[in-house]
């Protein structure tokens, strides 16, 4: 589902006006130590895979739901990685948002990766040292402090 139901009604409201909303972000690792990524739809870039909490869902099952949601994998959360705060996003519609996002590091349990929504163009493993030149800001901050190997999160301070 690309855009929750609960932001089309605030869209109904407010337009294109800014939102401030809550994401989950998901650096999910496969046990050769490779990255699950998707390409945008939206924007055609590669990242990690991202989505909005829906209203009272807590952040952990949120990103597993998204994981399987984006790319039909299992995993299991290992770790929260980061807390921060996007950039205002303008999206090709004209809607803008900013989000507060949550990240976790999550290792792959079963399931191969597909594209199984249609929110991404591809889902595909890539390794440390071999990530994609269009992949975005966020995720290659996200995926360094994923696995910078600290054990306590990152926020900025």
């Amino acid at each position: 589902m690309p855009i929750p139901e609960f932001v089309l009604a605030l869209r109904e409201k407010v337009g294109t006006s800014p939102l401030w909303l809550s994401g989950v972000s998901a650096v999910v690792v496969d046990a050769d130590g490779r990255i699950l990524l998707t390409r945008r739809r939206d924007n055609g870039q590669w990242a990690v895979v991202s989505g909005i909490l829906e209203p009272g869902e807590e952040p952990g099952p949120a990103a597993l739901r998204e994981i399987r949601e984006e790319t039909g994998v299992d995993a299991e959360l290992v770790r929260l990685t980061g807390v921060d705060v996007t950039e205002q996003i303008t999206y090709p519609n004209g809607d803008v948002a900013q989000y507060l996002d949550i990240t976790f590091l999550a290792r792959h349990i079963a399931g191969d990766a597909y594209v199984a929504d249609d929110e991404n163009l591809a889902v595909e493993w890539f390794t440390p040292s071999a990530l994609p030149e269009n992949l975005t800001g966020t995720s290659r901050l996200r995926i360094e402090h994923a696995l910078s190997g600290t054990p306590e999160a990152w926020f900025r301070r």
